[in-house]
């Protein structure tokens, strides 16, 4: 698999990334002492009460996409008699494995994947805040059943009710063939999947013990980038109350035309013409997933600037997702929503733990070898110059992981900007700083915060050997992030006032053992990009 490739389809993918850095995570437990129901708009089910907390595991919020619906928005789900189990969780989507899958956690990755997970304290009549959380994986892999995104501690110790589904991904998700044939082809299936989940949370959750009204819409990386997509879709707007996009600034998504590009390709590739459309339901799934593989390496990634042939993701169609998520500034109808925003210190690291470690060890010589492929002439010396004087003690890699980090730190502030110039809701912006000493395995570089390193932490999912650092930090963050869900402000016990975001101060919570507010931090480093 190409370091290309292997970016594309890992990011965000909470299963490798735990694996990767050799993270904690919570033990599984099997086999509920006793059941709990609830009851949707569909039937009755029964989850399962353990660890203090009731889950209901695989509740269905669409009917299967198979056959003609397979490229098709999701339909409501039939309704059913008598009490469904929702005990075990459900199939991902149609997807590469790896990771978690074939361990037990989850069945194998399936078209029937619309399903969701609920974590809640209870299945009464409280309204508690309901955090609505999009997995990570570039929109090619991931589920909402990954064990460092367990919800259970988030129920337990802050009294939230977590809600993740299992969506459309990839190929399957994103094929739009609208322009190309006439018939029932959605634009953005894997989006109105999520928008699908959403619906059916806002209308059920409050006989899972949860707040229709106080809904917050989070994720990280790839579930970022898909939750600003639901602050770019009209459709949401009135379903969720406040959002966090974590490790992702998706200043634009693909356009019409890219997508349109993408299927023609796609078809191409499988030796069909337009007229061959309607056999597209009947190619197995997996000779889909193929073509989706083969060509990953040549489409940009789909959350970044669109190229002219994009990957598959979200992409601006003019009706479910209108417009660009930020480039021109928020939409106005999502103003009046709290937002959250930041990165991780050391996002890029976890991109070159996937392949020999030469990068961790280079020199002056090898850092401007590995910058110019993107930056050239006076334009390399300027930025290395400009990082240098920001961090005169780093080494030519913590320079290389700053340089490369810095363009997701960028949009991530131009996000901040866009959402306080409307003057209608707070934007918070942080930094996981984090200083992981894990060293990289066959160096003497340490992990730091990469990419990914915020999942176990946000869901207090560290374990019993962690280090006494990410325990605090873990403690720290899960608390302000449960306190966003319920005040729309992330508010903590021993953290400091964390106050909105404004281009005067750059307020800038320093999320560590010990958290600080820094503002405008790497001052020069923001300056340049300007």
């Amino acid at each position: 698999m190409s370091s290309k490739m292997t970016r594309r389809t890992m990011i965000g993918g909470s299963l490798s990334a735990a694996a990767a850095m050799s993270l904690p995570l919570p033990a599984q437990a099997h086999g509920g002492r006793r059941s709990d129901e609830a009851a949707t708009r569909y039937g009755r089910v029964r989850g399962r009460r353990e660890d203090g907390i009731v889950k209901f595991l695989g509740v269905p919020y669409a009917t299967p996409p198979l056959g003609r619906l397979r490229f098709q928005a999701p339909k409501p789900p039939a309704r059913w008699s008598g009490v469904r189990d929702a005990v075990d969780f459900p199939n991902p989507a149609f997807q590469v494995a790896g990771g978690e899958m074939g361990t037990g956690r989850m069945p194998a990755p399936s078209e029937d994947c619309l399903y969701l997970n609920i974590w809640t304290p209870a299945a009464d009549g409280r309204r508690r805040p309901v955090m609505f959380y999009n997995h990570g994986g570039g929109y090619m892999i991931g589920s909402g059943s990954a064990t460092g995104q367990d919800g259970t501690h988030l129920a337990q110790l802050y009294d939230v009710v977590v809600v993740e589904s299992n969506h459309r991904l990839g190929l399957l998700g994103y094929l739009f063939l609208g322009d190309l044939a006439h018939g029932d082809y959605a634009a953005n299936a894997g989006m109105l999947d999520i928008l699908g989940a959403l619906r059916w949370t806002s209308e059920n959750i409050d006989n899972f013990g949860g707040d229709p009204d106080n809904i917050m819409v989070w994720g990280e990386s790839g579930g970022g980038a898909k939750t600003a997509a639901i602050y770019t879709m009209p459709a949401a707007a009135r379903l969720f109350h406040k959002a966090s996009i974590e490790s992702a600034a998706p200043l634009r998504f693909p356009t019409r035309d890219g997508a349109t590009a993408r299927a023609q390709r796609t078809l191409e590739l499988l030796g069909l013409t337009r007229a061959d459309i309607p056999r597209l339901h009947e190619i197995p799934a997996a000779r889909l997933l193929e073509i989706q593989q083969s060509e990953a390496a040549n489409g940009v990634a789909p959350w970044g600037d669109p190229g002219p042939l994009p990957g598959f993701g979200a992409f601006v169609d003019g009706r479910v997702i209108p417009r660009h998520p930020f480039a021109d500034g928020a939409a106005s109808f999502s103003a009046g929503k709290p937002l959250m925003v930041g990165t991780c210190r050391d996002e890029t690291v976890f991109f070159s733990l996937f392949g020999p470690p030469d990068i961790f060890n280079i020199d002056e010589a090898g850092l401007r070898t590995n910058l110019s492929s993107t930056y050239q002439g006076a334009e390399l010396d300027r930025i290395i110059a400009t990082f240098r004087h920001s961090r005169p003690a780093a080494t030519p890699a913590q320079l290389y992981f700053a340089i490369t980090t810095s363009p997701i730190w960028r949009d991530a502030i131009k996000i901040a900007e866009a959402t306080a110039a409307q003057r209608a809701a707070p934007a918070y912006m942080y930094q996981l700083a984090y200083p992981d000493p894990t060293l990289v395995p066959g160096t003497n570089f340490p992990l730091g915060s990469p990419h990914a390193s915020d999942i176990n932490l946000k869901f207090a999912n560290t374990g019993a050997g962690a280090l006494p650092g990410q325990r605090a930090t873990a403690r720290h963050m899960s608390a302000l992030w449960a306190g966003f869900a319920r005040h729309g402000r992330p508010t903590a016990p021993d953290v400091p006032r964390w106050p909105a975001y404004t281009t005067k101060d750059r307020a800038t919570m320093w999320l560590d053992a010990e958290c600080r507010i820094v503002k405008d931090p790497d001052r020069e480093e923001r300056r340049y990009w300007k």
